[in-house]
């Protein structure tokens, strides 16, 4: 029996919804959407030990409000551009275990955002980059803004890509595609991303953020843990033989046949007006 997917609490009493307006990872809310914005501007968002800290603490805050759905975007002219370099210690003998620094960090981060019962949205401004590209991958749906781009950089330094990356391309893109990206390590625009099928949509760079929102706020207001099944029963498809899988959707399409979101679902369609989702 597969697990019940979990929907983002309803409590009697309305969440707390804290919010973080300064330091290296923002929290905001707009209704039950979190938008969390990735803020090392400077540094083109990439990664410290302290903003992976952060950026946990404001996950935790977007689920214990009650977030209904999640936008991840970065400050200034780049989404992400993957670890900071500045951040690891290259002293002969001394040097950083990479391996450490990804089971630690990148590895819980892509994995939490793949099971977050909530949909998770990636808004692409600028350079994603090495894990800053993988982190927008491993969303739900990607947006770009028409200048970003995508670039598994890792091999530009003797690394591979992590972060998901040797999951994720294949998957969406198909081998050859996959290593030409990691191998070479060239640059992918937003436009031939949408193309290949890599990411959902490409938009004007000034329509990004509010197209972005608007999505968010959409994917919010329906029923949650329905989107939440979706998510686990996509996930479950990699791995899954086809048996199994008609099996794992017979389990889910019971429990979400006992949901009030199906039944409010069913009855406004009968009666002819906008349903009411509630996530439960």
């Amino acid at each position: 029996m597969p697990p019940t997917p979990v929907s983002p609490a309803s409590p009697a009493h309305a969440p707390v919804r804290a919010s973080l307006e300064s330091g290296p990872i923002l929290l905001r809310w707009h209704g039950d959407v979190a938008v969390v914005t990735l803020n090392r501007p400077d540094k083109l968002n990439s990664f410290t030990r302290d903003m992976h800290r952060a950026l946990v603490q404001a996950l935790d805050q977007t689920q214990a409000g009650g977030a209904r759905a999640l936008l991840l975007t970065g400050a200034g002219r780049g989404f992400c551009a993957g670890q900071d370099l500045a951040d690891l210690d290259f002293t002969p003998g001394h040097a950083t275990d990479l391996g450490e620094l990804i089971d630690t960090w990148f590895n819980p981060l892509v994995r939490r955002l793949q099971a977050m019962p909530l949909p998770v949205i990636a808004a692409v401004n600028g350079t994603a980059a090495g894990a800053g590209a993988n982190l927008a991958l491993a969303c739900d749906m990607v947006l770009a803004a028409r200048s970003a781009s995508f670039i598994q950089a890792f091999v530009k330094i003797g690394l591979v890509p992590d972060s998901g990356g040797t999951w994720l391309l294949p998957k969406r893109l198909g081998m050859a595609r996959a290593l030409g990206l990691a191998m070479t390590g060239d640059k992918l625009s937003a436009e031939e991303a949408e193309k290949w099928g890599l990411i959902w949509e490409t938009m004007d760079d000034p329509l990004l953020m509010e197209q972005a929102l608007a999505l968010a706020t959409h994917l919010a207001a329906q029923p949650t843990r329905a989107l939440a099944a979706i998510k686990q029963s996509m996930h479950a498809s990699a791995t899954n033989s086809f048996d199994a899988q008609l099996d794992l959707e017979r389990d889910l399409q019971r429990q979400l046949g006992q949901s009030h979101d199906y039944n409010e679902g069913v009855n406004a369609f009968l009666e002819k007006r906008a349903p009411h989702f509630k996530g439960a």
